[in-house]
């Protein structure tokens, strides 16, 4: 036999079909069935987890009786919006609602602008001691409450701030804004500067290229930062408790207290209450999830 043929023979049989494979192959990103329902029981497990006490507190604000809590398979058979009626009919609901919009927009606002100069100003700017002033601001973080209490209480009553919503706004502001510089200085790192360098070659101040150029990129973390500024003011209770001395002022988060005093709880109405503080908060969640996943993710890496 020549080589020719040989090398022939070898070239047709290296042209012949490979058998087929056994199995069907996973593609890349994909996970066997038992994978699968492992995973989605664990997403299952963790939803129930988390979803039940509010189910539940939505359940028992529907019991009619103060005391229902104790015994709530009676609730089933005697469900009324009437604990619902009550908290807005004959409480001070809307006017706490006001106090906390007002509080909670008021530090949202000023906490989100000076959070994002502060953030802006440590990306992009190398003064003397830039570094140390962003940890000074998570020292700060550090702190309890209760250490913070009394010089602040002091501060409020020489500057004339006590039992009003700017004082409270202050003492929000000096616990939102240096967690939402960090957020927010981490956020602008991700922008070129190429993009400072054209403001600047365009004529723009400093602060014309933060406010005009750099602000609109920024939307998402801004999200991040107002949502967490918000919340911050919204649900908090040992501030506003102490530094609100008008019952007509009180948050929402104070106003749900008056249902307990020493000698009577009145938890159906206290669990309405509560009910209703979290609808507006939930609806907005919803709506802004998308930008908040993204303002945080952005923010996580440098890119």
């Amino acid at each position: 036999m020549s080589t020719t043929t040989v090398q022939t023979s070898s070239a047709a049989t290296d042209d012949r079909p490979a058998p087929a494979a056994s199995g069907k192959a996973r593609g890349r990103g994909q996970r066997g069935l038992g994978a699968s329902l492992a995973s989605h029981g664990i997403l299952i497990a963790g939803s129930v987890v988390a979803l039940f006490p509010i189910a539940w507190l939505v359940f028992l604000s529907l019991g009619p009786d103060k005391d229902d809590y104790l015994h709530p398979g009676g609730i089933w058979k005697k469900m009324t919006f009437d604990n619902y009626s009550f908290v807005l009919n004959h409480t001070s609901f809307f006017d706490w609602l006001k106090s906390s919009l007002i509080v909670s927009l008021g530090t949202t606002v000023l906490g989100v602008m000076v959070a994002a100069t502060t953030g802006y100003a440590v990306s992009r700017m190398r003064f003397p001691g830039y570094r140390k002033f962003m940890w000074v601001l998570l020292v700060t973080q550090m702190f309890p409450v209760a250490v913070l209490m009394v010089p602040m209480y002091q501060i409020l009553g020489d500057l004339g701030l006590i039992d009003s919503y700017l004082g409270l706004v202050l003492v929000y502001c000096s616990t939102a804004v240096p967690y939402c510089a960090w957020l927010l200085k981490g956020y602008f790192d991700t922008i070129p500067f190429e993009i400072d360098e054209a403001g600047r070659v365009d004529g723009l101040s400093p602060f014309g290229t933060f406010a005009r150029l750099i602000l609109p990129l920024a939307k998402p973390g801004l999200a991040v930062a107002a949502f967490y500024s918000f919340i911050t003011a919204f649900g908090e209770v040992a501030f506003a408790t102490t530094f609100m001395l008008d019952d007509q002022k009180y948050t929402l988060a104070v106003g749900l207290q008056t249902f307990i005093s020493e000698h009577d709880a009145q938890r159906n109405l206290m669990a309405a209450t509560a009910v209703l503080i979290a609808v507006p908060v939930s609806a907005f969640f919803y709506l802004v999830q998308k930008n908040l996943v993204t303002g945080l993710t952005a923010g996580g890496t440098k890119g």
